[in-house]
């Protein structure tokens, strides 16, 4: 017997501002409340030290999360130099303490240098991946360590926006970067080059795929949204489910063609692109899914929403 799902049948996204202190789950999970739906999902976790872009998906939103969680990402964080802590953030065990007062922003700036473009991570033993079906966090919680492959990540611009010395001198970056990306990793690294050590003292992620800081909804926010009673006052605040998708190109379907690719058939475009994935709407503008195009000029269903529920 099928699990009935309990809330109501939303659709959308919506862009939560992360509050510090709170994991990417419980903050999925108090909007989820506010919004008593059915079904949501989060496009990629935040840790509890970072605030700022979550993406948070609703219903129908939730099967083009993928697209989302492959988008390139933007923080601005500030690092600490001259200490090195076990989780690379200033939540861990300090491990090693030096004077660095002798550094100078001129060599944060020439050190930053060599992570630009395409670089090798090893992830921290305290980031999410997993490793025999457990996060690394979780082994790290329990004293173990285990080797970690090297990643390749791009980073597509980092910039020092401000530097105050001192015996513990701290540099605010900024940086834009491809998924998969770890900035704790970043510090480190940093750190290492310089001689120093560093750690991660405050992160914030100010863009998302196609969605800002500037557009995002703040938790208390939402909480005082919904204590004013007004039916479907957050609803208004919820993206269309295909906004995740504006960087791919649309393609527009009669009524008829929409009918035969909502049975699951592969339907022929006129002007369409030659190859690769699609949003697909019909003239009406309705939104009907993700497609891909064929080599005779057709294109097949590979993800579609569902209507009338």
């Amino acid at each position: 017997m099928a699990r009935v799902r309990r809330g109501r049948p939303v659709d959308g996204i919506l862009l939560l501002d992360k509050p510090l202190g709170v994991s990417s789950n419980h903050a999925l999970q108090s909007v989820k409340r506010l919004y008593e739906a059915a079904k949501a999902g989060h496009t990629g976790s935040l840790d509890p030290l970072a605030t700022g872009v979550l993406p948070l998906c609703f219903g129908e939103a939730t099967k083009f999360s993928q697209y989302l969680l492959d988008a390139d990402k933007a923080y601005e964080s500030t690092f600490v130099l001259g200490t090195v802590t076990d989780t690379g953030d200033a939540e861990g065990r300090v491990l090693e303490d030096k004077d660095a007062s002798g550094v100078t922003e001129s060599d944060v700036i020439t050190a930053l240098q060599a992570f630009e473009g395409e670089i090798e991570q090893i992830p921290s033993m305290f980031s999410a991946i997993k490793q025999g079906g457990q996060p690394l966090y979780k082994l790290a919680r329990k004293g173990l360590e285990v080797e970690r492959k090297p990643r390749s990540v791009v980073i597509k611009t980092l910039q020092l926006r401000a530097f105050r010395g001192g015996e513990r001198p701290e540099a605010d970056i900024y940086l834009e970067c491809s998924k998969g990306t770890y900035v704790r990793s970043l510090a480190e690294d940093l750190g290492r080059a310089i001689g120093c050590g560093a750690f991660v003292s405050a992160l914030r992620r100010t863009r998302a795929g196609p969605f800002g800081i500037e557009d995002s909804m703040t938790l208390s926010g939402l909480e005082a949204l919904k204590g004013t009673g007004e039916s479907g006052v957050l609803d208004t605040l919820l993206l269309p489910t295909d906004a995740a998708l504006g960087a791919l190109p649309l393609v527009r379907l009669s009524e008829s063609s929409g009918f035969y690719m909502r049975q699951g058939q592969p339907v022929m475009v006129s002007n369409g692109p030659r190859d690769g994935i699609v949003r697909v709407a019909l003239d009406s503008g309705e939104f009907l899914g993700v497609g891909e195009m064929l080599d005779d000029g057709r294109v097949a269903p590979r993800r579609l929403i569902v209507t009338g529920r």
